[in-house]
């Protein structure tokens, strides 16, 4: 079996957060020597001057990160304007969390009616969205709230300077002036960013 590449996968899937040893050789159901072996035999492969990520090890977990000779580049595609722009989701997830901050990805999931995972983790990445604290009660799930970045991307001084929200009379009427709110949300973003 080709653990290298079953670990390069675990560690991706991980992000972040990484793996332990301890945790990549339960998951392979071998001992930790051999967890270690290929580990290490996959962080010799990333060293090559071909390959663009990099295996490291940082108090005692394992993940994969880009290699700093690349940072310029990193750094360009980050600015790009292109890279700025936002889905649709994302730009729904991103208009709740901004006006019912703090709030529960469980409480954006009741009001988008979807899944938010995805989103969340695309705005938390572009630094518009981060943990605020956690929630009282069974599982003290995780609050979002808005950045300093999202404030400075939409030039706003503070949160009290976002358009207010309507009046609803009906459901009808709350799907289309939602549509509407988010067609205008959607292009204030899209001209912030230059786009």
């Amino acid at each position: 079996m080709e653990y290298k590449a079953i670990v390069e996968g675990l560690l991706f899937a991980a992000g972040d957060e990484g793996l332990s040893l301890k945790q990549i050789a339960a998951v392979l159901d071998v001992p930790e020597e051999v967890a270690l072996d290929v580990v290490s035999a996959l962080k010799e492969e990333y060293q090559a001057p071909s390959r663009g990520i990099q295996l490291v090890e940082l108090a005692g977990v394992f993940q994969l990160t880009t290699k700093k000779e690349h940072a310029p580049y990193l750094k360009k595609l980050v600015e790009s304007p292109g890279s700025s722009s936002l889905s649709q989701a994302a730009l729904e997830t991103l208009a709740i969390i901004a006006y019912r901050q703090p709030i529960t990805r469980a409480e954006i999931e009741e009001i988008r009616g979807v899944k938010s995972d995805k989103p969340l983790q695309t705005l938390v990445a572009k630094a518009l969205v981060k943990e605020v604290g956690r929630a009282e009660g069974t599982g003290r799930p995780i609050l979002y709230g808005t950045t300093k970045e999202f404030l400075d991307y939409f030039g706003l001084k503070t949160l009290d300077e976002l358009p207010p929200l309507p009046e609803l009379q009906d459901e009808q009427e709350t799907e289309q002036e939602a549509d509407l709110f988010f067609e205008k949300f959607a292009e204030t973003l899209n001209n912030s960013a230059g786009v």
